[in-house]
């Protein structure tokens, strides 16, 4: 059988299969990006996750991530955190081939201006940069939340979602 297609004007709406929907979304996204962020040796490409803050690093922690979640909010200005990626990074990730690093700033003003500054000084580096997760992640949760540690308290919705998509993940 096919799958459904996400469909967003469903899902802006108030009924219960449509949330539903969101949730499927946002759980398959968020299992793309567990599994790229996990450790090679478990079968991920150890690709590192760029947040905000501690409590946005705490609730991917909560949803099963164990690969390098690293933080914007460590003391730096931005140029020199590009600049210790770029030494860091290569423009693709060598085991998967895909994206660099995936940028998750939260989905508010603020978070929407870092993202772009981020995306523009990495990408001077010649850094690829996943902004795909953050953008589904916009469409799937929006309505509810407009940021990353909010996840946390989503745990319980979108873990057994997480546990169907992704078995492999673990959870402590």
């Amino acid at each position: 059988m096919p799958k459904k297609r996400f469909d967003s004007r469903r899902a802006r709406s108030g009924n219960g299969n449509a949330i539903q929907e969101r949730r499927i979304l946002a759980a398959e996204v968020l299992a793309q990006a567990r599994i790229r962020n996990r450790p090679a040796k478990e079968g991920g490409s150890e690709c590192p996750i760029l947040v905000e803050g501690k409590r946005d690093k705490s609730a991917l922690r909560a949803l099963g991530f164990e690969g390098p979640i690293e933080l914007v909010n460590r003391g730096w200005p931005l140029e020199r955190l590009a600049g210790w990626f770029s030494e860091r990074l290569e423009h693709r990730n060598p085991i998967d081939g895909k994206e660099s690093i995936i940028l998750m700033m939260d989905w508010d003003r603020t978070g929407g201006r870092l993202q772009n500054e981020l995306n523009r000084r990495l990408k001077a580096f010649d850094i690829s940069i996943d902004e795909y997760t953050r953008k589904m992640l916009i469409k799937a949760l929006k309505p509810e939340t407009r940021v990353v540690e909010s996840l946390h308290g989503m745990a319980d919705e979108l873990l057994p979602l997480l546990a169907e998509i992704d078995p492999d993940g673990k959870i402590d």
